[in-house]
C-alpha cells in the first residue's frame, strides 16, 4: 500500500523558460521531450540589442521562447542537459530558468502536466 501512495504523491510543477535562436527551437523541443514533458509552448521573441550592435557582432536577434511544464524533481536534470547543449551545440547558445507553478485547476490537468497518469 505504501508503494501506491508514493507513486501517486503530488509532485510540484515548475514552468521552464528556454530562450534560444529561432532556427534551433525544434532541436531543443526534441531535447526537452526526453524528460517526460507533456506540454511545451513556443512563441517568438526578439533580442534587445540595438541594430548597430547586432550588425557589428553578427548576432541573431530572432529568438524562440519555449515554455514547458516540468516536475520539480526533474528540473535540475533538465537544466543540466540544456546547459550542456548550450555549450556544445554549434550556434546552440541559449538561456533557461524555472519558476514555481503555484496551482493547477483539475486533477486530470495536473496528471497530464506531471505525466502522472
Amino acid at each position: 500500500m505504501a508503494n501506491t501512495v508514493s507513486e501517486s504523491a503530488i509532485k510540484k510543477l515548475k514552468l521552464l523558460f528556454t530562450v534560444v535562436d529561432r532556427p534551433k527551437a525544434e532541436f531543443y523541443l526534441d531535447v526537452l521531450s526526453q524528460f517526460e514533458i507533456n506540454l511545451q509552448l513556443v512563441t517568438g521573441g526578439k533580442g534587445t540589442a540595438n541594430s548597430e550592435l547586432v550588425d557589428m557582432l553578427g548576432l541573431n536577434i530572432h529568438k524562440a521562447v519555449i515554455i514547458s511544464t516540468v516536475r520539480e524533481d526533474m528540473v535540475d536534470s533538465v537544466m543540466k542537459c540544456l546547459e550542456e547543449k548550450f555549450s556544445t551545440i554549434r550556434n546552440g547558445k541559449g538561456i533557461c530558468f524555472a519558476v514555481p507553478l503555484s496551482s493547477v485547476i483539475g486533477v486530470n490537468i495536473y496528471r497530464f502536466l506531471s505525466n502522472n497518469r
